[in-house]
């Protein structure tokens, strides 16, 4: 075989004879060379051209799992926010609920040894291995039981302080006592002889005999109703206590209050004296239940 090849530089041809096997093989691995070579340059190009490319879509995916990582974040803080204003809503519900707690045991005059809110309660007891780590739904399902269960404590101590309340406020407006601070009973509830005609009658009241001028007390706390001179009373006070109760204080000598006065018990209502149908200083004194004089002595008796 004969190869011709032209040189431009020389200006003539020059041939070569493949005929022998070792040129044969010479020229096969030439070509294979260049063959080789031209490859190689051909994937560079390549890929000098594709890798900009690629960068550019390494760098869009990064960027987008940044941005699902920060919302991520974003999305586990107001998770985190909403469970610490929970906690924060059962903290003043539980500083509330001691504070309730320590009115109510003043009110219901309970030792503070044995209901101690400012401690923790002391717990123990054998664990059992059996259990499973708190997990996030758990943690919120625990979370809302346990404000279910602060506001129905706090709605049974609220009922608990009212009832409470009702009956300190019960206490304070039944009558209870003596209407004079020093002095004696000198006619009881019921029949006895009138002192002014000896005839039989109905006495409505309890008469206190105490010395001119001294102090008549209210026995419950209440509403002055009436202030001034009756018929058979002379001057009188009457105080309504509410739950249809009402005293009555006459024969005074003076009054200390006026009609629409809240009065306490032991508050100062008049002064006693001998005025009306009296025959010395002393109190008329009378309880009615819804208008109706009841024995007062059920009540002084307390």
């Amino acid at each position: 075989m004969n190869i011709i090849f032209f040189s431009r530089r020389e200006g003539r041809a020059r041939h070569f004879n493949l005929g022998h096997p070792v040129a044969v093989t010479a020229f096969a691995a030439v070509l294979i060379a260049i063959l080789a070579t031209t490859f190689s340059l051909g994937m560079k190009i390549g890929e000098s051209r594709s890798h900009p490319r690629g960068e550019s879509t390494w760098s869009a995916n990064l960027a987008e799992q940044q941005a699902e990582i920060k919302e991520l974040k974003a999305e586990l803080q107001r998770r985190v926010d909403a469970v610490a204003m929970r906690i924060g809503q059962m903290n003043a519900h539980v500083i509330r609920l001691d504070a309730l707690g320590k009115r109510l045991t003043q009110m219901a005059k309970i030792d503070d040894r044995e209901f101690d809110f400012e401690s923790q309660p002391a717990v123990g007891g054998p664990e059992s291995e059996i259990g499973a780590a708190m997990q996030a739904p758990d943690l919120n399902a625990l979370v809302t039981g346990l404000e279910q269960k602060l506001s129905s404590r706090d709605a049974q101590m609220s009922a608990l302080e009212n009832a409470l309340l009702s009956r300190k406020l019960d206490e304070q407006i039944r009558p209870d006592g003596r209407p004079v601070r020093d002095g004696h009973i000198s006619s009881y509830f019921g029949e006895r002889q009138d002192p002014f005609n000896g005839h039989q009658a109905f006495h409505k009241g309890i008469d206190f005999a105490s010395p001119a001028g001294s102090d008549v007390v209210a026995v419950a706390a209440g509403v002055v109703t009436f202030a001034g001179e009756k018929a058979g009373y002379g001057n009188l006070i009457e105080v309504s206590h509410g739950n249809g109760l009402t005293t009555r204080y006459g024969h005074n000598r003076a009054l200390a209050v006026g009609v629409g006065r809240m009065v306490e018990r032991g508050d100062t209502v008049a002064f006693v004296g001998s005025t009306g149908r009296s025959t010395g200083p002393h109190v008329h004194f009378e309880v009615l239940k819804e208008g109706r004089q009841i024995d007062p002595l059920t009540f002084i008796g307390r």
